[in-house]
């Protein structure tokens, strides 16, 4: 192939990569096509159109997939529906995660959904692990303002070279600048995405006091508009396959909508974690009584939240009268 046709093509690769990246909320790709099998094979069940999965937790096993490419930053989406009745000790996760090639400086960026008794709220859990802290997750925890049960929503992660977002339907629930962290704890290697479901007894629920029951079994949640967006790594050499490759698509991807935080978005976030956040790391002075340096400290906050970091206001009692909501992911991590 002569320069001048490499050349032309590797422009052309670019615009498409730009392309998508200008509306990555679109770039929505067949399971077949982004992910394979990860564990649980016979619960794995995809639908005729290759578009939506269902993964299975019964007696005998769990189940999770895990995206065919390693990404060195991306934008990772997923629309869940999560199972509904009772759900104690049930976890669905969807998250990335390098742990299978740095064992030990491994980083991961959670959305851990846990289930509860019949009548309560599935919960939220995010969790951020850079470089192997595994002792330090700063696990944030959120009740959801819908039922999850019923519909699809939206759960999108979004890691960039700057920052990391956390989004439910669009909405930022979460903002992490790289500049607030020090440097080991902001993630920074390639990472896959996975989305599993599995059985959390020993902590999900009330720290373990709740644990599956499959005679509400099998568990299942169902993901669609998969979007696996980013620089795809070498799967041999887990570095960005082309360096010019990988910062065009960088630059389209800190250009992009999820990326930018505008103030109609970071008020929409503000209202979503003052009345759906109900654990926040940064107020747990018993598990970490340094707070963490991006910890921006609000006194009004603060008085919120109890020294173990949870809600001094029970969930029910703070939204009477509103309508009520209803593998291997990271180790928890708190008694939550």
């Amino acid at each position: 192939m002569s320069p001048l046709i490499a050349s032309a093509a590797l422009l052309l690769l670019l615009m498409l990569v730009a392309a998508a990246m200008a509306d990555v909320t679109a770039a929505t790709v067949a399971v077949s096509e982004g992910y394979t099998a990860l564990f649980g094979f016979d619960n794995i069940l995809r639908s005729a159109d290759d578009r939506t999965v269902s993964l299975l937790l019964d007696r005998t096993t769990g189940s999770g997939l895990v995206s065919s490419s390693m990404y060195h930053h991306g934008f990772f989406s997923a629309s869940i529906k999560l199972p509904s009745d009772y759900t104690a000790g049930v976890i669905v996760a969807f998250y990335t995660s390098n742990g299978e090639v740095y064992e030990k400086t491994h980083d991961e960026l959670d959305f851990e959904f846990l289930g509860n008794i019949r009548g309560k709220p599935w919960r939220v859990q995010t969790n951020v692990y850079g470089n192997g802290s595994v002792s330090r997750g700063r696990e944030e925890r959120y009740v959801l303002p819908f039922d999850p049960t019923t519909e699809f929503h939206r759960y999108s992660i979004l890691w960039t070279r700057d920052a990391i977002i956390f989004y439910v339907d669009d909405v930022p629930i979460r903002y992490i600048p790289r500049s607030s962290y020090t440097v080991d704890d902001f993630p920074s290697k390639p990472m896959s995405l996975y989305a599993t479901i599995w059985d959390g007894s020993n902590w999900a629920t009330s720290g373990g006091r709740y644990r599956v029951d499959y005679i509400h079994g099998p568990f299942v949640a169902s993901f669609t508009d998969l979007a696996l967006v980013g620089c795809r790594a070498s799967p041999a050499a887990r570095t960005p396959t082309d360096d010019g490759y990988c910062t065009e698509a960088e630059a389209a991807l800190a250009a992009s909508d999820p990326a930018v935080m505008t103030l109609a978005k970071q008020q929409a976030m503000r209202r979503f974690r003052e009345q759906n956040m109900v654990y926040s790391y940064c107020y747990d002075t018993r598990r970490y009584p340094v707070p963490f340096p991006e910890c921006d400290l609000v006194e009004s906050e603060r008085r919120r939240f109890k020294q173990s970091g949870h809600l001094r206001l029970a969930f029910r009692r703070r939204r009477r009268g509103r309508r009520p909501v209803r593998g291997v992911a990271g180790t928890a991590k708190a008694d939550m």
